[in-house]
């Protein structure tokens, strides 16, 4: 159940008259915040401390770049279930700043539809913002920073090795040391970012989006909606989930699994390894539920895996997966 949400801390609020969303201004006449209807759930955007409260309550963030605070919409099950450890809130936010951008989208061309400019003009702006920074969050992850941060360390180390010999041709060895321990190190990140890198340009995948898979160790039923070729998860996480104990460790891909909700109602979002995934043996055509599906993907295909919408096919650069057309099914189910 979702509770309602307090706007006590807003001065004023007035209905925009777009896809019935409300758009709360200061005096100078920019959206602040807005409400976004999503089944018995709301997304609420703030301006001002650019965050995306989601669920069940608005916490007002401090000052940071944006960002989604997502609240769990399910609650039971084993809040310290096994399965748990693989629980990701960055995978979670990601998915919810992805369906932010396709509804302020949605918004902005209603608003166009019913010659709202002005509105539009403001959708328009907030949807720059949102896609600049998933843009960054997108390079980063591709490993497009990777790049430039690895050609800055090998400048960095050039310099210091340029150092390096004018310490030794000084006779003061012990900024020698400290320079040649300093250039260990950075050749150690320079190596770490270079890999990295190359995993992006070279990835290869066991499964694809939309895709139904099970858990080998926890049994539940998900389905790919997100892929990285390496984990790239926080250190503390990967601790929490012991990806050391991986049989590939780390750098394998890692998948955003949306996890049906008859299976585990708190999970909701996973980030799991692919050795840790198998595909079902025979198509899996068994009702799956799961808040995000709606807008994620347009169905399920004959197979039983979930078709995914063009935009989130284009943010993982994929092609359309087409189900092989089986001409015995087709008499067959005719004859039934």
């Amino acid at each position: 159940m979702v509770q309602s949400m307090s706007m006590s801390t807003l001065a004023t609020s007035r209905c925009c008259g777009v896809c019935g969303s409300t758009c709360l201004r200061r005096q100078f006449g920019q959206i602040k915040e807005t409400t976004i209807g999503f089944g018995e759930s709301q997304f609420v955007w703030n301006d001002r401390w650019k965050s995306l409260s989601f669920a069940t309550h608005i916490d007002m963030l401090k000052p940071r770049n944006l960002r989604v605070q997502a609240g769990w919409l399910f609650k039971g099950g084993d809040q310290n279930s096994e399965a748990s450890i693989e629980r990701s809130e960055n995978a979670n936010e990601d998915i919810l700043m992805f369906f932010f951008q396709l509804d302020l989208a949605t918004r902005v061309q209603y608003a166009l539809n019913v010659e709202q400019y002005e509105i539009a003009q403001q959708l328009r702006e907030k949807l720059t913002e949102v896609e600049t920074e998933i843009l960054k969050q997108q390079e980063s992850r591709r490993g497009s920073a990777s790049k430039s941060e690895a050609q800055d360390m090998a400048i960095s180390i050039l310099r210091l090795r340029a150092d390096l010999q004018n310490a030794v041709q000084s006779e003061n060895y012990d900024l020698a040391a400290k320079l040649r321990d300093e250039i260990s190190k950075l050749e150690a990140e320079s190596l770490t970012t270079s890999i990295r890198a190359q995993a992006y340009e070279n990835a290869q995948y066991a499964f694809r989006l939309g895709q139904k898979v099970k858990h080998k160790n926890f049994g539940y039923r998900g389905v790919i909606c997100g892929m990285d070729p390496i984990c790239c998860e926080s250190n503390s996480w990967m601790e929490n989930a012991r990806v050391e104990k991986l049989t590939r460790g780390p750098d394998q891909p890692f998948y955003q699994v949306l996890v049906d909700v008859h299976t585990d109602p708190n999970l909701l979002v996973a980030y799991v390894p692919e050795e840790s995934l198998v595909a079902p043996s025979e198509p899996d055509k068994d009702r799956f539920d799961h808040p995000y599906t709606s807008f994620l993907f347009f169905g399920m295909d004959a197979a039983g895996d979930f078709i995914p919408i063009k935009q989130l096919r284009e943010k993982y650069n994929k092609p359309r997966h087409e189900v092989p057309y089986d001409p015995d099914n087709e008499k067959s189910g005719e004859s039934s």
